[in-house]
C-alpha cells in the first residue's frame, strides 16, 4: 500500500442476520485484532439495529467501529419502524450504510433518498458509507461507469468530507453470488469514483476518501482486490459473519 493512500477500512455488513448470541463473533474478531492488524486497517461491524447498542459497548477500547445499515432522513417523527442517524449515534454507532443495493431494490430508494440519508448521517456526526453500482443487465449493455457515476452525483452530498464519507463499490451482480468482477473491471470503476471524488469534494479531498470494494470478498480473494489501485479496503457481507474470515480478508493488509 503507498503511503499516499488513505488508511484502509474493512467494513462487516451482517443484513439482516445476527441475535444478541452473536456476541461471541464479535469478540472473536476483537480477539483477532492484534496490534500488527491494528497499525495497518481499520475494521467495522454493522450488525442489524437491534445489536447496534449492545455492540458499541462491547467494542469500547477495541477500536472495533460499530455502524448501522440505514437510517431515516429526519431526526424524529411519526415514521412507524424506522430509525434516525440520531438514534444510531446515540446508540454509540459510528458509521451508517446508505444506498445499498438491496435498499435501493426492494425499497425502491433513489439517488435523492441516499444523499438525503447521508446528510442526517452528517447531522448526526456519523460516516455516511454511500453505496453504489451497476446490475448484470447495466454492466452487460456497457452501462457500468455511467450508472456509478450518475448515483455518485446524485448521493453524496455538498458537505462531504474524508471525515463524514466512504463510497464503497459494490457491483448488484457480484453480490452473495460468488462472482467477482476482474481486477481490472475493479480498478476501471475504482478511477471513476475517484475522479468523480475530486469534482464532488475537491482534488486535495478526494485522496483521502476511502472507496471499498464490495461483492462476494473472501480470504481467498482479498489479497488481489485490496491491491488494485484505489481501493482502499472491503465492505464485506457474508464473510464478516464469521470472524475467521472477516479477519482473514482484513490480513490482506499484513502481506
Amino acid at each position: 500500500m503507498s503511503v499516499d493512500r488513505p488508511r484502509p477500512l474493512v467494513a462487516g455488513n451482517w443484513k439482516m442476520n445476527g441475535l444478541k448470541s452473536s456476541a461471541r463473533v464479535l469478540s472473536e474478531v476483537h480477539a483477532g485484532y492484534t496490534p500488527g492488524l491494528k497499525a495497518k486497517v481499520d475494521l467495522a461491524v454493522c450488525p442489524p439495529a437491534t445489536l447496534v447498542g449492545a455492540f458499541a459497548i462491547q467494542s469500547v477500547g477495541s477500536r472495533v467501529a460499530i455502524g448501522g445499515q440505514d437510517c431515516h432522513a429526519k431526526e424524529t417523527g411519526a415514521f412507524t419502524g424506522d430509525i434516525s442517524a440520531e438514534m444510531l449515534a446515540d446508540a454509540g454507532a459510528s458509521y451508517v450504510l446508505v444506498g445499498h443495493s438491496e435498499r435501493r431494490q426492494y425499497h425502491a430508494e433513489k439517488d435523492t433518498d441516499v444523499c438525503n440519508k447521508a446528510v442526517a448521517a452528517h447531522r448526526a456526526g456519523l460516516t455516511a458509507i454511500v453505496c453504489v453500482g451497476e446490475t448484470r443487465e447495466e454492466r452487460e449493455s456497457g452501462r457500468t461507469l455511467a450508472v456509478v457515476k450518475k448515483q455518485l452525483r446524485g448521493s453524496i452530498p455538498a458537505d462531504s468530507n474524508s471525515r463524514n464519507l466512504v463510497v464503497a463499490y459494490e457491483p448488484v451482480w457480484a453480490i452473495g453470488t460468488g462472482l467477482t468482477p476482474t481486477a481490472a473491471d475493479v480498478a476501471e470503476v475504482h478511477t471513476l469514483i475517484r475522479e468523480e471524488l475530486k469534482r464532488l469534494v475537491g482534488k486535495a479531498e478526494q485522496a483521502k476518501v476511502r472507496i471499498l470494494y464490495g461483492g462476494s470478498v473472501k480470504p481467498s480473494n482479498a489479497a488481489e482486490l485490496m491491491a488494485v489501485e484505489n481501493v482502499d479496503g472491503a465492505l464485506v457481507g457474508g464473510a464478516s459473519l464469521v470472524a475467521a474470515d472477516f479477519l482473514g480478508i482484513a490480513g490482506a493488509y499484513l502481506a
